[in-house]
């Protein structure tokens, strides 16, 4: 029995993936969408989006996704509740590209990589405790609710960085933990840290503990390494910006991989160096990791995907 070859598979299932779907569904490529553990992506674990237009009222992340869904569904995209656990990409233009969901195997002319990025913690169980009621790993998503509040903010590097002087814009009083006696930011980010009054550096600072009522965090717990003395800080927020790491390691030896991890594309397009390959979403930008960022490079990847398949009929 043949088998099928598909124009489009689309791996991953968050704003990026959902979005090409559409796309590619609209451009009548018929895509397969695999949405991997987790259906939807980081931002199922949001409690509010408010920043990606169209929501005047706001919307929570969970039923965001499923409104995406819901829309690529419509135009015939067919998503599978599976892990793409393989893949062997053809390196010819015009080949095909196998992908494997366990001992499934799928035949695809083009490839869209939309797996995301998945946010370091420290791994405190409270993390998960209060995840949604106060602990966060994304200032620019979450800063606004905390106005006018304390935070804390867990890192050492330029995200650490970044993250406490956005929310010094909003919040009261920022907390900055460092572990070590240095940063490892940018001189130019440590200036900024340094020279903005809000912002209080904790060296040799890290976060054992959250307390708070009804799973809504109120107090950051503590413990000075050098001298093994615990406190606790009245906060309303915790960010841990740690950094972040890319969902790439089934891809790694297939397609070309930045320092970090992140799939490398062509400037200005979603193509990676393999023809019929692209990567949409946070799995190849690391700096602005926005909802509304991963749409829309989900979209260049559908149509960088349809004319590709276009230019092979030529």
């Amino acid at each position: 029995m043949e088998q099928n070859i598909f124009d489009c598979v689309i791996v991953g299932s968050g704003p990026s993936g959902f979005t090409a779907a559409i796309y590619a569904a609209r451009a009548d490529l018929k895509p397969q969408l695999y949405t991997g553990l987790e259906p939807g992506g980081q931002l199922t674990t949001t409690t509010e989006v408010d920043n990606f237009p169209g929501y005047p009222s706001g919307i929570t992340g969970p039923e965001m996704m499923m409104d995406l869904q819901k829309q690529a569904e419509r135009f015939d995209t067919q998503v599978y509740y599976e892990m793409i656990t393989k893949v062997e990409f053809s390196r010819e233009r015009g080949g095909i590209h196998k992908l494997y969901a366990g001992s499934k195997e799928i035949l695809a002319r083009t490839v869209i990589i939309s797996t995301g990025a998945t946010a370091k913690y420290l791994g405190l169980d409270d993390e998960k405790k209060y995840a949604g009621g106060g602990v966060s790993a994304c200032a620019t998503c979450d800063g606004f609710f905390y106005k006018g509040k304390d935070v804390v903010v867990v890192g050492a590097g330029d995200t650490a960085a970044e993250e406490a002087t956005y929310l010094a814009k909003l919040c009261r009083k920022v907390t900055m933990l460092v572990r070590k006696d240095v940063f490892r930011a940018s001189k130019a980010m440590i200036h900024r840290v340094h020279h903005t009054p809000n912002i209080e550096v904790r060296l040799h600072h890290e976060l054992i503990g959250i307390e708070g009522e009804n799973n809504l965090v109120e107090r950051a717990i503590v413990i000075n390494n050098q001298t093994n003395e615990t406190s606790s800080i009245d906060v309303d927020g915790i960010f841990i910006a740690i950094g972040h790491k890319p969902n790439t390691d089934v891809f790694a030896g297939q397609v070309t991989l930045d320092e970090n991890g992140y799939i490398a594309t062509e400037k200005g397009t979603a193509k990676t160096n393999l023809p019929g390959v692209f990567a949409a979403g946070d799995v190849q930008d690391h700096i602005y990791r926005q909802a509304i960022t991963a749409a829309g490079s989900g979209c260049m990847a559908a149509m960088d995907a349809e004319k590709y398949l276009a230019e092979l009929e030529d």
